[in-house]
């Protein structure tokens, strides 16, 4: 077989490189590994290449139309500044499927990065990974050491990975955590976390409210237990289920998350709901200050209408596909701010805060002050078929999802 360059999961930003070579066939030995939550073994090839899969796609559509397993192999010759990681456990986030769908606001770059026969792109942004091997004992981490991707574009739906160790990865305490919640941990906590406090001005204190859209999905479930620990009050809107006591079990578990108050949506849209956050509010000199719309559409817009003077609508999401209008009254007369939120800006921006945000997170659930989201958790093994792995990513915006699907590899 011919060697080919295999460029680093940060392709094209001038990262480290190595050779690889596409595999014909499945490992025939392996090695020991061992881990501190699981045993795994290692795949290794001849001459110890690392045999390696990654989900990948040539072109834009569904992901179950374009989606395929590709086998490669690694070589045990890094650069310097260079790390193997084995992956532990990947998120299946919805802006991964629209980004494989081309409907994201960002298009990646098509690359034969691990020797595909075309251009191609490793899908994933989160992830947690476990160190195997470095190139140098003098690096910032060790073997057995978990990391995440520093930035997004990293590629996580793989088996294994190269990256840098200087650029590429953040480092973080594995003690107390299972991978699946290290795993989706920076994407929307995250979210939640900086809309809380970088939107609202002045910024919310213990007592103020917010209100958001979308309250069941992660970043809402981030943000509701978010609020309950900094003491701030919380307005959530649902999506009613198909009875009313699926419905009225929802309500009660984000209460129990820490929710102040949970509506659905005809509830929220209905006449009466402006003398609902009245009554609340009533005392609140400066009413709602937040709003956090992951929705668009008429959704938005009712948000705007319950805040107070000087509030701000942080839009981070439009699931309706419908525009966010922008009322006239409340842009001049009661000076609310229309704001957009996106979580690659802000921590490609700025790598440090999104260490210093993730280790907190990290740190609560640790505590048990903060629960992970709900999972659904798809074995990822050396052994299982292409289309596995592509129905369960098709499968993420689809109906009521018990959980948010996460890759969990086992023997790769």
């Amino acid at each position: 077989m011919n060697a080919i360059k295999l460029l680093s999961p940060a392709a094209g930003r001038g990262t480290p490189s190595t050779l690889c070579r596409t595999a014909r066939r499945p490992a025939q030995a392996s090695t020991a590994m061992s881990m501190s939550w699981t045993p795994v073994r290692h795949k290794s090839g001849p001459y110890g290449y690392t045999q390696a899969k990654s989900l990948v796609y040539s072109k834009y559509g569904e992901p179950k139309d374009v989606l395929k397993l590709h086998s490669h192999s690694i070589s045990p010759s890094f650069p310097q500044s260079t790390i193997l990681l084995r992956t532990l456990a990947s998120a299946i986030n919805p802006a991964d499927v629209n980004t494989i769908q081309g409907t994201y606001g960002v298009k990646p770059k098509f690359s034969p990065l691990i020797g595909t026969t075309e251009p191609s792109v490793i899908p994933g942004n989160e992830a947690v990974f476990e160190v195997v091997s470095t190139s140098s004992p003098d690096l910032k981490v060790s073997r057995g050491d978990w990391v995440i991707p520093a930035k997004t574009g990293f590629g996580t739906w793989r088996t294994h990975a190269l990256a840098s160790a200087d650029t590429d990865i953040i480092k973080i305490n594995k003690e107390g955590l299972s991978p699946t919640q290290a795993a989706t941990a920076f994407v929307n906590p995250c979210s939640a976390y900086r809309m809380l406090r970088d939107f609202a001005d002045p910024v919310l204190r213990e007592g103020d409210w917010f209100i958001q859209n979308g309250a069941n999905s992660g970043v809402g479930r981030a943000a509701i237990q978010l609020g309950r620990l900094w003491g701030y009050r919380s307005i959530n809107v649902v999506r009613a289920r198909e009875s009313e006591d699926k419905t009225q079990a929802l309500k009660d578990e984000l209460t129990a998350l820490g929710a102040t108050h949970v509506v659905t949506e005809e509830e929220f849209l209905g006449r009466e709901f402006r003398d609902m956050v009245a009554q609340w509010t009533r005392g609140d000199r400066e009413g709602i200050k937040l709003g956090m719309n992951c929705v668009g559409g008429k959704s938005a817009q009712t948000i705007a209408k319950t805040l107070g003077p000087g509030g701000a609508v942080v839009t981070y999401g439009g699931m309706s596909r419908q525009p966010v209008a922008l009322p006239t009254g409340l842009l001049i007369f009661k000076n609310i701010r229309f704001l957009g939120f996106w979580l690659s800006r802000w921590a490609d921006q700025d790598v440090d805060a999104k260490e210093r945000t993730v280790n907190e997170i990290l740190g609560l659930i640790r505590e048990d002050k903060f629960k992970d989201v709900p999972t659904v958790e798809v074995p990822w093994s050396w052994e299982t078929e292409e289309g596995v792995l592509r129905e369960a990513v098709q499968g993420t915006l689809e109906g009521f999802r018990a959980g948010k699907g996460v890759f969990v590899f086992g023997e790769t």
